[in-house]
């Protein structure tokens, strides 16, 4: 077993794990340690913790120290930075005329490298205007062009729940998204319904999924025969947040009554007597043609 921390660089971003030594940690305190991107300062988002070594994928570095005030106040210093390098690189792209919008700006806390984050349709040929801003801040430029997700996590917003945005807030990860999850959710399948700030799906389509999936394994399928307390009939829909099952009947003489029984008081007895082909063929178009729109 290894003692591990878990350290955050972002406020909302991935965890990564550090070897602690001999240092004590808890969560809520601050950390240098070594990165691929030089030395860093992060946030102790996980206390001491024991790890088996088969689970850990690389080998892991060392801290270097306990965050002390100096460095909290370089950090600071650096937020500082960052607003004028925006408005300084802001300037230099409309100088050269480039077709991008310019997001953020990150400086690495040992200030050896500056990282601009945009968003662009297409490939930008950059390289005059970092040879500007290199000339202008003495030091190693980096420009990484992002995702309209990746635009939405790092500026936030109030979503369409009236909620701050979860990539915003909570979200390490952007986990995929599909059509289908609103589908099974008996959601409007209108772009600007199921679409968030940034214009793809909403990542919270996927909360509820494998409820959804597992819920709807257990109930029968419409079409499909059943018995009820009442007699026999047929399902015509399913409710998965309820658990409740819609139920044709033809009662003893010969009229149809429709009733609702709770999933537990229903049991299947046959196969759906209905066709869905034609049914899937139309859920595949309509696929294609949701995707062009977000798109």
């Amino acid at each position: 077993m290894e003692k591990v921390i878990g350290v955050r660089f972002k406020r909302v971003g991935k965890v990564y794990y550090f070897l602690p030594g001999k240092i004590q940690f808890k969560e809520g305190d601050h950390a240098i340690v070594e990165t691929v991107r030089g030395t860093e300062y992060g946030d102790v988002v996980i206390a001491e913790k024991e790890v088996n070594e088969k689970e850990l994928a690389v080998p892991l570095k060392q801290v270097i120290r306990r965050a002390t005030s100096k460095d909290d106040k370089k950090v600071d210093d650096n937020k500082l930075k960052e607003k004028e390098a925006l408005e300084i690189c802001g300037k230099k792209i409309e100088k050269h005329g480039l077709d991008m919008k310019l997001v953020d700006v990150e400086y690495t806390f040992d200030n050896s490298k500056i990282v601009f984050y945009f968003t662009a349709d297409g490939r930008i040929d950059f390289r005059e205007l970092v040879k500007d801003l290199a000339g202008v801040f003495k030091t190693r430029i980096e420009l990484r062009q992002i995702g309209v997700r990746d635009e939405a996590k790092m500026l936030g917003g109030l979503g369409p729940c009236g909620r701050p945005c979860c990539c915003s807030c909570f979200l390490g990860d952007f986990d995929p998204v599909s059509i289908k999850m609103a589908k099974i959710q008996n959601l409007s399948l209108s772009p600007t319904k199921i679409s968030g700030l940034c214009g793809r799906l909403m990542c919270c389509l996927n909360y509820e999924h494998q409820h959804y999936n597992e819920t709807y394994r257990r109930m029968p399928k419409p079409g499909s025969t059943v018995n009820t307390p009442d007699g026999k009939g047929v399902v015509l829909e399913n409710n998965a947040i309820t658990e409740m099952v819609r139920v044709r009947i033809t009662l003893p003489d010969e009229t149809v009554d429709v009733k609702t029984f709770s999933l537990i008081d229903i049991k299947t007895t046959g196969k759906p007597v209905q066709n869905n082909t034609e049914d899937t063929e139309n859920d595949t178009d309509l696929d294609e043609e949701i995707k062009s729109l977000l798109d």
